[in-house]
């Protein structure tokens, strides 16, 4: 899998993730410590994140980080 389509499906999961909890990307920024202008990069795989900004995230979001990962963990 090439880090491009990685990058975009993490994007496309993370925000998912987001919406469903019904946090703006402002927020989850904010409680994550992470500006929301790179939550947004993130969304639209433009970025991919360091193992911090995914702990950071999970947890900001609620969820274990397997729930975060789940797109890249075999029988998921």
């Amino acid at each position: 899998m090439g880090e491009e389509l990685i990058a975009k499906k993490f994007g496309l999961h993370l925000k998912a993730l987001r919406e469903a909890k019904g946090i703006s990307q402002e927020k989850l920024g904010l409680t994550s410590d992470i500006h929301p202008t790179y939550v947004s990069l993130l969304e639209r795989g433009i970025n991919q994140p360091t193992l911090s900004t995914i702990i950071a995230l999970s947890k900001s979001l609620g969820i274990e980080i397997d729930e975060l990962l789940s797109p890249f963990i075999r029988n998921k």
